[in-house]
């Protein structure tokens, strides 16, 4: 059962507020993180030589095309450089930032809500746990266990701080198939949205027939569906087909890797079918990211979208020479104009789906 006093709410960092207030909304970012777990050791000497270097203009060449083999790229720890980048956004005309970072990626409330007051946007902050990797030593809990966090996150707060989360997400699924461990987070998460109302991030595994397995699990464990947001389809799913096929099962797609196009390290698992496992897939660039939704608007699937950057490094910042937070305001929604989407449609995928999802039922 829902709880009474958030139904019909939004919940940000700074407490709960109408979902109409909300306005343009990034519905998959992280303003701070910490992400060593993804951290891969280089073979060669000029890499081990960059991997534990600040970040700079002198190695920045090297981190561009090997993202996860230097430790400072995959942290983001600097609260003042947050504030700086996401004024950007805010400057450009959003409202709305849900940070995905929860359980196992170094989530910060109360540097969220300072964030959030500097700023003036909207924080949403999540709850649950990310890839079992992620998680401290010692970590037994049961879905049980994992729900009641949840739970309490959601309606008391987060470690005694009183800053309350509001989504469960961005549960953390590696690859295919589901292991036992990642099965009790989304059990945990399917019991905690039946209380709360809240919806469901799934952080997809790198498989195509992952986001198939994980909400035909979540449907069979109770989950609203509808209110399940599989993410990272712009790196998993490959064929229009398929996007079609899991858009009829009522979940929403999210393209939230805008402005990183193109190519992904030997060591990051992409293909395009599990029945033929050695061929590559590449991720498509932000024009046909924009293509891809135009053809699933066209198919009927509007209400199902939602578009950001999951910006979870310092090479997508802008201070270090990348697209930063108004990406998508500033250089995709000219884009998706030129190719003939309407602006209503526009504000249905940016405003109307992430509004709808954050408010509670």
């Amino acid at each position: 059962m829902s709880i009474p006093s958030l139904i019909g709410e939004a919940q940000t960092v700074l407490g709960t507020v109408s979902p109409d207030a909300l306005g343009i909304i990034l519905p998959h970012e992280h303003c701070m993180l910490d992400m060593s777990i993804w951290f891969a050791e280089p073979p060669t000497v000029t890499g081990k030589r960059v991997a534990r270097e600040p970040l700079s203009l002198d190695n920045l060449w090297y981190v561009r095309y090997h993202p996860y083999s230097n430790i400072d790229n995959v942290q983001l720890l600097d609260e003042n450089m947050a504030i700086q980048e996401l004024m950007r956004y805010r400057l450009s005309g959003g409202c709305t930032v849900v940070d995905m970072t929860n359980v196992g990626l170094g989530r910060d409330p109360l540097a969220l809500a300072r964030i959030s007051r500097a700023t003036g946007l909207h924080i949403v902050m999540g709850a649950g746990y990310y890839v079992e990797e992620s998680l401290p030593p010692g970590s037994n809990m049961n879905e049980d266990d994992i729900a009641r966090e949840i739970v309490r996150d959601i309606t008391e707060g987060v470690d005694g701080t009183g800053i309350r989360a509001g989504l469960i997400g961005e549960i953390g699924i590696k690859v295919w198939p589901l292991s036992e461990g990642e099965k009790t987070f989304l059990r945990a998460a399917a019991l905690a949205q039946k209380e709360t109302g809240g919806f469901i991030n799934i952080h997809t595994g790198r498989s195509p027939n992952s986001p198939f397995e994980v909400i035909e699990f979540l449907d069979k464990a109770g989950a609203d569906v509808s209110r399940v947001v599989m993410s990272h389809i712009d790196r998993t799913l490959f064929s229009h087909e398929d996007r079609v096929r899991l858009a009829r099962t009522g979940c929403i797609l999210e393209y939230d890797l805008f402005a990183l196009e193109g190519w992904m390290p030997e060591n990051i698992r992409m293909v395009y079918s599990e029945d033929e496992p050695t061929r590559r897939a590449d991720l498509p660039n932000d024009a046909a990211r924009v293509d891809h939704l135009i053809a699933l608007i066209g198919d009927g699937f509007i209400n199902q979208l939602l578009v950001s950057h999951d910006h979870n490094s310092k090479t997508r910042l802008c201070r270090y020479g990348g697209p930063g937070y108004a990406h998508l305001l500033n250089n995709v929604v000219p884009m998706m104009r030129r190719k003939g989407m309407s602006q209503e449609q526009i504000d249905v995928i940016m405003m109307e789906n992430p509004k709808r999802l954050l408010t509670f039922v």
